[in-house]
């Protein structure tokens, strides 16, 4: 009841009047109640397409639910462009999403009225947003994933359920015998097959199943992490935040109604240690490697598209996903960018650990923030002439495909986590712990290295300001694997994490929980159950049996995964 309750004020209800990008693809006849498969993917973010990807390809028959209309999720419904290293155009992801970032470039080439220059640049960033190589709208990503996943559809293998959302499951012990699903038509459907993985945005299947999880942040004294709190926190968890897109028509007048609870966001300063330095609805805020106070600065394009320089990063650059300059003359008005910024991230609780009434505060308190922080830009954010406000945002609702212009969910941070085989903890990747223990000589450091490694990835220890009143958490990691035995849960036979939900702590989420390391998450998970299948094998058997592991890592490498990183 409490996830219907959640997608329901999301607005994700069965008669949504949202458009659907490809139905074809994503509602398929199905007749009956029941749908036996081999693998049930729950969660059609980027952990459960690159899931389905690896299992059909393996010949495995797969259902794929996603509760809103769009696959993707932090690309697409959370309308999140892609942070990743700075090494992901040739190296520290798997081949399948080296290709995606490849086809949504060529979506562009082919549908879009670049400029020459644009067109020839083979790293072309439609947007030329500084926090991306690859800042884009999202509705492409989700016809770039559509497009990689269609073969499957087209001969059978794969069932994509859009609008369809997990409401209990069904245990023997050990092992899930099936999920049931509330469809996008209102039926209930009940999947059943040998291998689940749990490819939502909360680790939804873990408390519906029975697996043992943990949430928030761990104590010092359970994981020795240096900047783990003294005590457990399990409601302790990463603000998360509701995204929009806009864009800037100089000299119009676009300014929302006033927000119902503006005057509460417009006063309010975050409680947290140590002290954020101003009004969460200003220019300032902590810097996170330092946490001193930093002024930001927002300027969006004037009418001949121009921007000046500013003293401080520009914000308006800074998820930018439409570039005009990447386009013929006359094609845009304005360029567009997502406003997914620190004076939007919502602070004041979590979805996991409360409530229905809870969860319906907090999501409502998170957009009403993001909408308070829109009306405040067009009306009272400081100007560099002198004035306040810029009347010319305007909401691109089209963009990401809302009535009320917010994304289609809220961009999630930190999941349910399972108790896994093996806890990948704050020591194995922070730089500070590598150098201490590494040989003076080495001049790159890496993570501490895993035998069972199934993927690699690399991102800053970035925690973002929490439910618990912690500031920002952030020191520099050094680039990692990802082991199998985090996707594996201490007791649980057949459900595999495949996203942000695997073996990892509240810190050490920090690094594991950005796009391409969760689409390697995923497409592991896929891999994985179908080699089980193949092999009549178990997981955990893979995992600790030398040979059985060795073959599981050379059919890895052999469809695209990195392993390691380059000496």
């Amino acid at each position: 009841m409490r996830r219907r309750r959640f997608l329901e004020l999301c607005g994700l209800t069965a008669s949504s009047s949202l458009l659907l990008p490809s139905a074809a693809i994503a509602r398929p006849m199905l007749s009956g109640d029941e749908v036996e498969v081999d693998v049930v993917i729950v969660g059609g973010g980027l952990g459960g397409c690159a899931a389905a990807l690896a299992a059909t390809r393996m010949g495995k028959r797969v259902l794929l639910t996603e509760p809103t209309d769009w696959l993707g999720g932090q690309l697409s419904q959370q309308a999140v462009p892609p942070d990743e290293h700075g090494h992901i155009e040739t190296h520290g992801c798997t081949a399948s999403y080296r290709q995606f970032r490849e086809h949504v470039r060529d979506y562009y080439r082919g549908h879009y009225p670049l400029t020459d220059a644009a067109r020839q640049n083979p790293r072309l960033n439609p947007g030329n947003g500084s926090v991306s190589r690859l800042c884009h709208e999202p509705h492409v990503a989700v016809a770039v994933l559509e497009g990689m996943l269609a073969p499957a559809v087209s001969t059978g293998r794969l069932i994509i359920l859009l609008g369809a959302r997990p409401t209990g499951a069904d245990v023997d012990g050990d092992r899930v015998r099936s999920v049931t699903i509330a469809t996008a038509d209102g039926r209930s459907l009940e999947a059943s097959a040998p291998y689940f993985i749990d490819a939502s945005e909360q680790g939804d299947l873990l408390p519906m199943t029975g697996t043992e999880y943990i949430t928030g942040a761990e104590s010092q004294q359970q994981t020795g992490e240096a900047h783990a709190p003294a005590e457990a926190e399990p409601d302790n968890i990463q603000s998360f935040t509701w995204c929009f897109a806009i864009d800037h028509l100089d000299g119009e007048d676009h300014t929302i109604d006033k927000p119902a609870q503006y005057d509460f966001w417009k006063d309010h300063t975050p409680d947290l240690t140590p002290p954020w330095p101003d009004k969460l609805l200003s220019l300032w805020y902590s810097r996170p490697n330092t946490l001193k106070p930093h002024e930001l600065s927002f300027v969006p394009p004037s009418k001949d598209g121009s921007l000046p320089k500013t003293p401080s990063l520009n914000l308006w650059l800074y998820r930018r996903i439409i570039d005009p300059r990447n386009f013929l003359p006359g094609s845009y008005d304005s360029g567009v960018t997502i406003v997914n910024w620190p004076q939007n991230d919502y602070m004041l609780g979590n979805l996991i650990t409360g409530d229905e009434a809870d969860i319906a505060k907090h999501l409502e308190g998170s957009r009403q923030l993001s909408l308070s922080l829109l009306y405040w830009l067009q009306t009272e954010a400081p100007r560099p002439d002198g004035g306040t406000g810029w009347k010319g945002l305007r909401l691109r609702k089209d963009l990401v495909g809302t009535d009320d212009g917010l994304a289609k969910y809220p961009y999630i941070r930190e999941s349910r986590r399972i108790q896994a085989e093996f806890t990948i903890l704050e020591q194995h990747i922070s730089r500070a712990e590598r150098a201490a223990v590494a040989d003076p000589n080495v001049k790159h450091l890496r993570a501490t290295p895993f035998a069972d490694s199934v993927g690699v990835g690399y991102y800053h220890l970035d925690l973002h300001p929490s439910s618990g009143g912690d500031n920002y958490i952030d020191f520099p990691s050094v680039p990692f694997q990802i082991p199998l035995g985090s996707l594996i849960p201490q007791r649980m036979e057949n459900l595999i994490p495949g996203c942000k939900n695997i073996g990892t702590t509240h810190l050490s989420n920090g690094c594991y929980r950005l796009h391409p390391v969760e689409w390697s998450i995923g497409e592991a998970a896929g891999a994985l159950a179908a080699h089980c299948l193949d092999r009549n094998e178990r997981p955990r058997g893979v995992r600790n049996q030398s040979q059985a592991l060795a073959d599981f890592q050379d059919l890895l490498q052999r469809q695209g995964f990195e392993l390691t990183w380059p000496a």
